[in-house]
């Protein structure tokens, strides 16, 4: 794996734990998550903030494959952002969820919010893979740039796998004639 040193403590920081933080004088420095949220902290006068780094976890899906999941928090003012991903090689991949909470809030109540959302997902498959169609008529996911395709074409995670737009659309042929809603939502939302 590939680490990056933290321009402020010097740590070797994985580059999915590191933020580019505005240094005040136009330029950016790039920041470990805990050197961050330290900056965020003081000058925003939370003196017991809770800065932690949590250990990655593993849990089960409905299928019974195991997805580990690293975590972020981030200070955002007033208000703190848990984030749960799963790493393709070094890049945050597959399945991702997020929780939004009030800076003062307890980390560990909020990781198991967390970690219920998560199981809560991995209980359902809206996607058979293996014939390449949708079950029961939903589809939840998150969407995503293409970076295969020329020009900007969505690219969309269901089940914590990519499927090309074009995929996609084909699953929906077989539902030709019907109806169909689409919610968008923040990724800290349920869906």
């Amino acid at each position: 794996m590939t680490y990056e040193r933290c321009e402020h403590c010097g740590n070797e920081t994985p580059p999915w734990d590191t933020i580019r933080s505005d240094s005040g004088d136009g330029s950016y420095e790039l920041l470990c998550t805990l050197c961050f949220n330290a900056r965020i902290a003081e000058s925003n006068g939370f003196t017991d903030f809770e800065n932690v780094r949590l250990d990655p976890i593993r849990i089960i899906d409905c299928h019974g494959e195991s997805h580990q999941f690293h975590f972020q928090l981030r200070l955002l003012g007033d208000r703190i952002a848990l984030d749960a991903f799963e790493l393709r090689g070094e890049i945050p991949a597959g399945y991702r969820f997020q929780l939004i909470g009030e800076a003062d809030d307890d980390v560990l109540v909020l990781l198991g919010r967390l970690v219920e959302k998560i199981r809560r997902a991995l209980s359902v498959t809206h996607i058979d893979f293996r014939e390449r169609r949708i079950i029961d008529c939903t589809v939840r996911g998150r969407i995503e740039w293409d970076e295969s395709q020329a020009g900007h074409m969505p690219l969309v995670v269901v089940d914590g796998k990519d499927i090309s737009w074009n995929d996609l659309g084909r699953m929906l042929m077989s539902m030709e004639g019907w109806q169909f809603r689409l919610d968008i939502a923040d990724p800290s939302e349920e869906l």
